[in-house]
Protein backbone atom coordinates (compact mmCIF):
# COMPACT_ATOMS: atom_id res chain seq x y z
CA UNK A 1 0.00 0.00 0.00
CA UNK A 2 0.53 3.40 -0.51
CA UNK A 3 2.03 5.66 2.33
CA UNK A 4 -0.27 8.77 2.54
CA UNK A 5 2.93 11.07 1.47
CA UNK A 6 3.53 8.53 -1.61
CA UNK A 7 -0.35 9.17 -2.64
CA UNK A 8 0.20 13.09 -2.29
CA UNK A 9 2.82 13.35 -3.91
CA UNK A 10 1.78 10.62 -7.11
CA UNK A 11 -1.49 13.41 -6.97
CA UNK A 12 0.47 16.15 -7.15
CA UNK A 13 2.61 15.22 -10.21
CA UNK A 14 0.03 14.05 -12.01
CA UNK A 15 -2.07 17.11 -11.26
CA UNK A 16 1.19 18.87 -12.67
CA UNK A 17 1.27 16.62 -15.68
CA UNK A 18 -2.53 17.79 -15.90
CA UNK A 19 -1.88 21.53 -16.13
CA UNK A 20 1.11 20.90 -18.42
CA UNK A 21 -0.45 19.46 -21.00
CA UNK A 22 -3.97 21.73 -20.56
CA UNK A 23 -1.11 24.81 -20.92
CA UNK A 24 0.47 23.09 -23.81
CA UNK A 25 -3.17 22.99 -25.68
CA UNK A 26 -3.80 26.83 -25.17
CA UNK A 27 -3.42 29.02 -28.54
CA UNK A 28 -1.84 32.45 -27.50
CA UNK A 29 -2.93 34.71 -30.53
CA UNK A 30 -2.12 38.14 -30.53
CA UNK A 31 -4.69 40.78 -32.27
CA UNK A 32 -5.56 44.37 -33.23
CA UNK A 33 -9.06 45.86 -32.25
CA UNK A 34 -9.50 46.50 -36.07
CA UNK A 35 -12.64 46.00 -38.12
CA UNK A 36 -11.12 43.61 -40.62
CA UNK A 37 -9.16 41.79 -37.93
CA UNK A 38 -12.63 40.51 -36.56
CA UNK A 39 -12.93 37.67 -37.86
CA UNK A 40 -9.54 36.64 -36.07
CA UNK A 41 -10.79 37.90 -32.84
CA UNK A 42 -13.67 35.45 -33.41
CA UNK A 43 -11.96 32.01 -33.64
CA UNK A 44 -11.70 32.56 -29.66
CA UNK A 45 -15.28 32.32 -29.76
CA UNK A 46 -15.49 29.02 -31.76
CA UNK A 47 -12.41 27.09 -30.26
CA UNK A 48 -14.03 24.30 -28.48
CA UNK A 49 -15.86 23.44 -31.08
CA UNK A 50 -12.98 23.11 -33.10
CA UNK A 51 -11.06 21.34 -30.48
CA UNK A 52 -8.30 24.14 -29.48
CA UNK A 53 -8.52 26.43 -26.61
CA UNK A 54 -7.59 30.12 -27.66
CA UNK A 55 -6.54 33.32 -25.44
CA UNK A 56 -6.59 36.29 -27.41
CA UNK A 57 -4.40 39.45 -26.54
CA UNK A 58 -5.13 42.79 -27.84
CA UNK A 59 -2.50 45.46 -29.38
CA UNK A 60 -2.20 48.90 -30.62
CA UNK A 61 -0.17 47.99 -33.46
CA UNK A 62 1.63 45.05 -35.57
CA UNK A 63 4.65 45.92 -34.26
CA UNK A 64 3.73 45.26 -30.36
CA UNK A 65 2.31 42.22 -31.83
CA UNK A 66 6.10 41.02 -33.24
CA UNK A 67 7.30 42.30 -29.39
CA UNK A 68 5.26 39.74 -28.10
CA UNK A 69 6.23 37.39 -30.25
CA UNK A 70 9.94 37.98 -29.49
CA UNK A 71 8.83 38.12 -25.17
CA UNK A 72 7.63 34.15 -26.11
CA UNK A 73 4.53 35.41 -25.48
CA UNK A 74 2.62 34.31 -28.42
CA UNK A 75 2.02 31.47 -31.19
CA UNK A 76 -0.13 33.43 -33.64
CA UNK A 77 -0.63 36.84 -34.63
CA UNK A 78 -2.73 38.85 -36.89
CA UNK A 79 -0.76 41.94 -38.31
CA UNK A 80 0.04 44.39 -41.62
CA UNK A 81 2.48 42.72 -43.88
CA UNK A 82 4.80 45.69 -43.12
CA UNK A 83 5.13 44.85 -39.61
CA UNK A 84 5.36 40.99 -40.31
CA UNK A 85 8.14 42.19 -42.62
CA UNK A 86 10.16 44.40 -40.30
CA UNK A 87 9.77 41.44 -37.83
CA UNK A 88 11.09 38.71 -40.31
CA UNK A 89 13.92 40.75 -41.31
CA UNK A 90 14.98 41.38 -37.59
CA UNK A 91 15.40 37.57 -37.29
CA UNK A 92 12.09 37.19 -35.75
CA UNK A 93 11.17 32.99 -36.34
CA UNK A 94 7.83 33.87 -37.95
CA UNK A 95 5.97 32.33 -41.29
CA UNK A 96 3.29 33.98 -43.06
CA UNK A 97 0.64 31.41 -43.09
CA UNK A 98 -2.52 33.00 -44.68
CA UNK A 99 -4.06 36.35 -45.14
CA UNK A 100 -6.57 37.74 -43.61
CA UNK A 101 -8.26 41.03 -45.04
CA UNK A 102 -7.58 42.80 -48.00
CA UNK A 103 -7.54 46.82 -48.57
CA UNK A 104 -8.48 48.36 -45.22
CA UNK A 105 -6.78 51.98 -45.82
CA UNK A 106 -7.90 55.59 -47.21
CA UNK A 107 -6.47 58.87 -47.74
CA UNK A 108 -8.91 61.10 -45.51
CA UNK A 109 -8.68 65.04 -45.95
CA UNK A 110 -10.43 68.06 -43.44
CA UNK A 111 -13.28 68.74 -45.14
CA UNK A 112 -12.06 72.40 -45.39
CA UNK A 113 -8.10 71.35 -46.44
CA UNK A 114 -9.28 71.89 -49.76
CA UNK A 115 -7.20 68.66 -51.01
CA UNK A 116 -8.65 66.82 -53.79
CA UNK A 117 -5.59 64.63 -55.23
CA UNK A 118 -2.52 63.61 -53.45
CA UNK A 119 -0.30 66.05 -54.94
CA UNK A 120 -2.54 68.88 -52.68
CA UNK A 121 -0.33 67.26 -49.64
CA UNK A 122 2.57 69.24 -51.05
CA UNK A 123 2.68 71.84 -47.64
CA UNK A 124 0.41 69.89 -45.09
CA UNK A 125 0.66 68.19 -42.54
CA UNK A 126 -0.15 64.86 -42.65
CA UNK A 127 -1.01 61.93 -40.29
CA UNK A 128 -0.28 58.16 -40.09
CA UNK A 129 0.61 55.67 -37.36
CA UNK A 130 4.30 54.71 -37.58
CA UNK A 131 4.73 50.31 -37.86
CA UNK A 132 1.52 49.92 -39.86
CA UNK A 133 0.58 49.65 -43.18
CA UNK A 134 -0.99 52.32 -44.13
CA UNK A 135 2.84 53.78 -43.04
CA UNK A 136 3.80 52.18 -46.46
CA UNK A 137 0.73 53.22 -48.68
CA UNK A 138 1.60 56.91 -47.47
CA UNK A 139 5.41 56.46 -48.49
CA UNK A 140 4.39 54.99 -51.83
CA UNK A 141 1.46 57.48 -52.75
CA UNK A 142 3.73 60.50 -51.94
CA UNK A 143 6.59 59.16 -54.09
CA UNK A 144 4.64 57.75 -57.00
CA UNK A 145 3.28 61.45 -57.11
CA UNK A 146 7.32 63.24 -57.02
CA UNK A 147 6.35 64.53 -53.34
CA UNK A 148 9.30 64.04 -50.30
CA UNK A 149 7.92 63.55 -46.69
CA UNK A 150 9.58 63.23 -43.18
CA UNK A 151 8.80 63.69 -40.04
CA UNK A 152 9.72 67.31 -39.18
CA UNK A 153 9.53 70.57 -41.42
CA UNK A 154 11.79 70.83 -44.44
CA UNK A 155 10.19 68.45 -47.14
CA UNK A 156 6.95 68.85 -49.48
CA UNK A 157 4.74 66.80 -46.39
CA UNK A 158 5.09 66.70 -42.98
CA UNK A 159 4.31 63.49 -41.21
CA UNK A 160 2.86 63.24 -37.66
CA UNK A 161 2.41 59.47 -36.50
CA UNK A 162 -0.02 59.14 -34.26
CA UNK A 163 -2.40 56.41 -33.33
CA UNK A 164 -5.11 55.48 -35.21
CA UNK A 165 -7.90 56.51 -32.31
CA UNK A 166 -5.42 59.93 -32.08
CA UNK A 167 -5.53 60.36 -35.83
CA UNK A 168 -9.34 60.97 -35.66
CA UNK A 169 -9.08 62.99 -32.71
CA UNK A 170 -6.20 65.53 -34.65
CA UNK A 171 -8.24 65.75 -37.67
CA UNK A 172 -11.18 66.59 -35.49
CA UNK A 173 -9.17 69.11 -33.82
CA UNK A 174 -7.77 70.72 -36.68
CA UNK A 175 -3.85 69.79 -35.88
CA UNK A 176 -3.64 67.75 -39.07
CA UNK A 177 -4.85 68.38 -42.75
CA UNK A 178 -5.59 64.74 -43.64
CA UNK A 179 -4.12 61.02 -42.88
CA UNK A 180 -3.88 57.92 -43.69
CA UNK A 181 -6.27 56.03 -42.05
CA UNK A 182 -7.18 52.21 -41.43
CA UNK A 183 -10.84 50.87 -40.78
CA UNK A 184 -13.02 51.46 -38.94
CA UNK A 185 -11.25 54.84 -38.43
CA UNK A 186 -11.61 55.90 -41.85
CA UNK A 187 -15.20 55.23 -42.28
CA UNK A 188 -16.43 56.80 -39.25
CA UNK A 189 -14.70 59.85 -39.82
CA UNK A 190 -16.37 59.90 -43.51
CA UNK A 191 -19.67 59.10 -41.73
CA UNK A 192 -19.26 61.80 -38.72
CA UNK A 193 -18.33 64.50 -41.36
CA UNK A 194 -15.06 65.59 -40.26
CA UNK A 195 -13.29 64.04 -42.93
CA UNK A 196 -13.53 63.37 -46.80
CA UNK A 197 -11.95 60.42 -48.90
CA UNK A 198 -9.40 61.64 -51.16
CA UNK A 199 -8.26 58.70 -52.66
CA UNK A 200 -8.08 54.62 -51.50
CA UNK A 201 -4.76 54.25 -52.13
CA UNK A 202 -4.71 50.48 -54.31
CA UNK A 203 -2.76 51.76 -57.30
CA UNK A 204 0.77 51.10 -56.17
CA UNK A 205 2.36 48.32 -57.27
CA UNK A 206 0.89 46.88 -53.44
CA UNK A 207 -2.98 46.90 -54.79
CA UNK A 208 -4.97 46.22 -51.91
CA UNK A 209 -2.37 45.15 -49.32
CA UNK A 210 -3.72 42.02 -47.80
CA UNK A 211 -3.20 41.66 -43.71
CA UNK A 212 -1.01 39.01 -42.12
CA UNK A 213 -1.82 35.91 -40.03
CA UNK A 214 1.93 34.80 -38.96
CA UNK A 215 2.40 31.60 -36.69
CA UNK A 216 6.21 31.55 -35.03
CA UNK A 217 8.41 28.82 -36.16
CA UNK A 218 8.46 26.42 -33.14
CA UNK A 219 4.19 26.61 -33.01
CA UNK A 220 4.45 25.50 -36.81
CA UNK A 221 6.97 23.01 -36.59
CA UNK A 222 6.55 21.31 -32.96
CA UNK A 223 3.21 21.94 -32.90
CA UNK A 224 1.96 20.62 -35.95
CA UNK A 225 -1.67 19.02 -34.73
CA UNK A 226 -2.72 22.30 -32.87
CA UNK A 227 -1.34 24.39 -35.96
CA UNK A 228 -3.26 22.13 -38.26
CA UNK A 229 -6.42 22.77 -35.68
CA UNK A 230 -6.02 26.52 -35.56
CA UNK A 231 -5.80 26.87 -39.53
CA UNK A 232 -8.85 24.58 -39.87
CA UNK A 233 -10.62 27.14 -37.06
CA UNK A 234 -9.10 30.80 -39.04
CA UNK A 235 -11.09 29.74 -42.10
CA UNK A 236 -14.26 28.29 -40.32
CA UNK A 237 -14.41 31.44 -38.63
CA UNK A 238 -13.33 33.65 -41.43
CA UNK A 239 -15.87 32.06 -43.99
CA UNK A 240 -18.47 32.26 -40.99
CA UNK A 241 -18.09 35.97 -41.18
CA UNK A 242 -18.07 36.08 -45.48
CA UNK A 243 -21.17 34.09 -45.42
CA UNK A 244 -23.08 35.59 -42.54
CA UNK A 245 -22.64 39.24 -42.39
CA UNK A 246 -25.41 40.22 -40.13
CA UNK A 247 -23.65 38.11 -37.33
CA UNK A 248 -20.11 39.44 -38.24
CA UNK A 249 -21.68 43.06 -38.03
CA UNK A 250 -23.32 42.44 -34.54
CA UNK A 251 -19.94 40.44 -33.12
CA UNK A 252 -17.51 43.99 -34.74
CA UNK A 253 -19.98 46.67 -33.28
CA UNK A 254 -21.22 45.12 -30.28
CA UNK A 255 -18.50 42.78 -28.58
CA UNK A 256 -14.90 44.19 -30.49
CA UNK A 257 -16.35 47.78 -30.11
CA UNK A 258 -18.90 47.74 -27.67
CA UNK A 259 -21.31 49.73 -29.46
CA UNK A 260 -18.54 52.79 -30.42
CA UNK A 261 -19.04 52.06 -34.25
CA UNK A 262 -22.17 51.86 -36.05
CA UNK A 263 -23.46 49.64 -38.48
CA UNK A 264 -22.95 52.04 -41.04
CA UNK A 265 -19.38 52.53 -40.10
CA UNK A 266 -18.96 48.88 -40.27
CA UNK A 267 -20.31 48.64 -43.87
CA UNK A 268 -18.51 51.25 -45.26
CA UNK A 269 -15.52 49.67 -43.17
CA UNK A 270 -15.49 46.11 -44.29
CA UNK A 271 -16.93 47.39 -48.09
CA UNK A 272 -13.08 49.10 -48.07
CA UNK A 273 -11.44 45.81 -45.93
CA UNK A 274 -13.37 42.26 -47.07
CA UNK A 275 -12.30 39.52 -44.81
CA UNK A 276 -10.03 36.74 -47.04
CA UNK A 277 -7.68 33.46 -46.66
CA UNK A 278 -4.88 33.55 -49.29
CA UNK A 279 -2.13 35.62 -49.88
CA UNK A 280 1.25 34.73 -52.14
CA UNK A 281 4.81 35.01 -51.43
CA UNK A 282 4.89 37.78 -54.58
CA UNK A 283 2.31 39.98 -52.75
CA UNK A 284 5.24 39.67 -49.83
CA UNK A 285 7.83 40.17 -51.96
CA UNK A 286 6.61 43.15 -53.61
CA UNK A 287 5.27 45.43 -50.43
CA UNK A 288 9.46 44.23 -48.74
CA UNK A 289 11.02 45.60 -51.89
CA UNK A 290 8.78 48.85 -51.91
CA UNK A 291 9.49 49.26 -47.97
CA UNK A 292 13.39 49.16 -48.58
CA UNK A 293 12.81 51.57 -51.31
CA UNK A 294 10.82 54.00 -48.77
CA UNK A 295 13.23 52.97 -46.15
CA UNK A 296 10.82 52.08 -43.91
CA UNK A 297 12.05 49.36 -41.66
CA UNK A 298 15.05 49.69 -41.62
CA UNK A 299 16.49 46.39 -42.81
CA UNK A 300 20.22 45.35 -43.52
CA UNK A 301 19.35 42.03 -44.94
CA UNK A 302 15.29 41.95 -46.17
CA UNK A 303 13.97 38.62 -46.47
CA UNK A 304 13.07 36.85 -49.26
CA UNK A 305 9.29 35.75 -48.84
CA UNK A 306 9.68 32.41 -50.68
CA UNK A 307 11.77 31.38 -47.65
CA UNK A 308 8.75 32.40 -45.26
CA UNK A 309 5.30 32.65 -46.73
CA UNK A 310 4.12 29.03 -46.29
CA UNK A 311 0.34 28.40 -47.09
CA UNK A 312 0.36 24.71 -46.70
CA UNK A 313 -1.65 24.68 -43.44
CA UNK A 314 -4.13 27.19 -45.20
CA UNK A 315 -4.48 24.85 -48.46
CA UNK A 316 -5.34 21.84 -46.29
CA UNK A 317 -7.80 23.57 -43.89
CA UNK A 318 -9.51 25.16 -47.55
CA UNK A 319 -9.29 21.41 -48.95
CA UNK A 320 -10.92 19.77 -45.51
CA UNK A 321 -13.67 22.42 -45.06
CA UNK A 322 -14.91 22.45 -49.22
CA UNK A 323 -13.49 26.04 -49.10
CA UNK A 324 -12.32 27.76 -52.39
Amino acid sequence: MFKPLAIGLLACATLSSFTAHAADDVIRLGNLKLAHFAAVSYIKEIAPKCGIKVEESTFAKGLDVMQAIIAGELDVGATASEAAISGRAKGIPIYVVAGFAKGGARLVARPDAGIKTVKDLKGKKVGVTRGSIQELLLATELAQNGLTSADATGKDVQLIYLSYPDLNAALIGKNLDAIMQTEPQASQALNKNFGVEVIKPYDTPIGEPVRTLVMTEKFYKERRPLAEKFMRCFVEATKTFIDNKSLAEKYVTQTVFKGQITKDDFDDAIDNSPYSFDITPAHIQISTDLMVKAGIGKMDKPPVATDWVKTDLLDAAKKSLGVK
